[in-house]
């Protein structure tokens, strides 16, 4: 499988800025069929880093119900797999340069 196919984008969120900046973590959404394996090899070939471990966190598919007046609609919340990949120690990646 090809990295573009595996990687969908990176999560961009405070959580993720924190783990960046202290703990040398990027996280990824990637494909719910990618494994780690995968997930480290596409990093590597992207971004052309050395990357120490990578984990993986699923978020299944969530069912609820939305109220529109006074009528109740079940509904579904997608789910979405993340991956949170450790650099090695003078690796980076940086996705909004001079900014």
């Amino acid at each position: 499988m090809d990295y573009t196919q595996v990687l969908i984008k990176p999560l961009i969120s405070e959580k993720g800025t924190f783990l960046k900046e202290e703990a040398n973590q990027v996280a990824f959404f990637v494909r719910k069929d990618a494994n780690k394996i995968q997930i480290k090899k596409a990093v590597e070939e992207a971004f052309g880093v050395k990357v120490e471990a990578v984990n993986v966190v699923v978020k299944k598919p969530l069912a609820t119900m939305v109220t529109r007046g006074r009528r109740r609609q079940a509904s579904r919340l997608p789910g979405h797999k993340k991956a949170y990949v450790t650099l090695a120690p003078g690796s980076k990646i940086e996705f909004f340069e001079g900014v």
